[in-house]
C-alpha cells in the first residue's frame, strides 16, 4: 500500500507559515508530541499540541524546511531557523497513524545555546497559560543561567577544544 504524505506537507507549509491553527488540522485528535528538552515533557492532543505551537511559532523566524525522509508511516523533516540571532536547527520525527494524520512528534534540536534559548522564550509563556504565573516569573532566571553557561561554553571554550 502506498503512504501518503499529505498531512506531513500541510504540517510543513504551515510551520512555514507560522500557522498553528493549520498544523494542528494535520494532526491525529490523540496526537502526542516530545519536549525536545525532556521526554518527561509531552503534549498531548489538539489543545495542548496547539498552545505549544502557537507560542514556538511566535518565538522562532525564518523557519524554513531543508530536508525529508520518509519510510513507510514514519517521516524525519529538518529545518533551520532564528530566535533573534540565535541560528536554530531542528530535527523532527514524525509518525503517521492508520489515516495518514501525524500521531507522534519528537523534537531534536541543536546546537545547546539554541534549545537553551528555546526554553527561556517559550517557558514563561506556556507556564503563564498553564495558570501558573509564579512560575512564570521564575523560568527566566533558571533558564537564563542555562543559557548563559551554554552560549559561554560554545563561544569561549569549545573553540579552544576544535580539531586543529
Amino acid at each position: 500500500m502506498d503512504q501518503s504524505y499529505d498531512a506531513v506537507a500541510a504540517w510543513r507549509a504551515a510551520g512555514e507559515a507560522r500557522d498553528a491553527a493549520g498544523a494542528v488540522a494535520a494532526l491525529s485528535p490523540d496526537v502526542t508530541l516530545v519536549s525536545p528538552i525532556t521526554e518527561r515533557f509531552t503534549f498531548r492532543g489538539h489543545r495542548q499540541v496547539r498552545t505549544l505551537l502557537e507560542v514556538a511559532l511566535a518565538a522562532i523566524d525564518d523557519l524554513t524546511y531543508t530536508d525529508q525522509i520518509a519510510e513507510g508511516r514514519t517521516v524525519a523533516l529538518f529545518y533551520e531557523a532564528r530566535l533573534g540571532t540565535t541560528r536554530l536547527y531542528e530535527a523532527q520525527r514524525l509518525r503517521l497513524d492508520a489515516d495518514g494524520l501525524i500521531g507522534e512528534i519528537t523534537l531534536y534540536v541543536r546546537p545547546l545555546p539554541a534549545l537553551t534559548l528555546l526554553m527561556t522564550r517559550l517557558g514563561p509563556e506556556l507556564a503563564r497559560r498553564n495558570g501558573q504565573p509564579g512560575l512564570a516569573r521564575m523560568i527566566p532566571l533558571a533558564s537564563g543561567a542555562m543559557h548563559s553557561m551554554a552560549a559561554t561554553g560554545e563561544q569561549k571554550i569549545m573553540p579552544r577544544v576544535a580539531p586543529r
